[in-house]
């Protein structure tokens, strides 16, 4: 008789508790093994030098170093690595990032526990996942022209209600520049108006509320 393949999985989450809960739904199955578990970045890194584990289930916020860095990296170490972002954050920027950095997959900790497993399995076999509407999102999103960085400047100074000369001098450009970023951004991000360009910058993580 042959004997199932057991996947071994490091969990990373700052959170003790949530990482108690997923070891026990995940120890429901016997094909999965929590080997390893890590409260952060750096010690995702010891973890996965030290146990090797098929797939990693890892948060993407964190204090010190933080999913996104780690995901980099354990990707940069070991190309081969398989790394499953689960977490409570569904900003278009951190979808992107991730997916971008090498990550074969992105769930809300919403899933189900069945949606998890099949994701885990899915990507313990070399596949990607990442749920229909995220899917959708980063569809949408990749056709949609990035902001530059000027482009980013100016649409914080609207949104904190500045006009194009404050702006302008903010920056040390000319207004009419300003005037033009201003439209490009309208463009960019399929907006009618300023007010509607600042929703959809915060919404594409453009914009974050901390920011001063």
């Amino acid at each position: 008789m042959v004997q199932a393949i057991c996947i071994r999985i490091l969990l990373v989450d700052d959170h003790s508790v949530v990482r108690m809960g997923l070891a026990a739904v995940l120890s429901l199955d016997e094909g999965l093994a929590v080997v390893a578990e890590a409260e952060d970045g750096a010690q995702a890194l010891e973890k996965y030098r030290t146990e090797k584990p098929d797939v990693v289930l890892m948060d993407v916020r964190m204090p010190g170093m933080g999913g996104l860095n780690a995901l980099r990296a354990i990707r940069a170490s070991w190309p081969t690595a398989r790394v499953l972002m689960l977490t409570t954050s569904e900003l278009d920027e951190d979808i992107q990032q991730a997916i971008a950095s090498g990550a074969c997959g992105y769930l809300p900790k919403s899933v189900t526990r069945d949606e998890l497993v099949r994701a885990i399995r899915l990507v313990h076999g070399g596949g990607r996942y990442v749920p229909a509407a995220m899917e959708r999102r980063l569809q949408e999103l990749a056709k949609r022209r990035h902001l530059s960085n000027r482009e980013i400047e100016v649409l914080d100074g609207m949104r904190r209600g500045l006009s194009n000369r404050d702006i302008a001098g903010a920056l040390s450009i000319s207004e009419h520049t300003v005037k033009a970023h201003v439209k490009a951004i309208l463009q960019k991000l399929e907006s009618a108006d300023r007010a509607e360009a600042v929703a959809r910058g915060f919404e594409h993580g453009l914009l974050r509320v901390d920011e001063h």
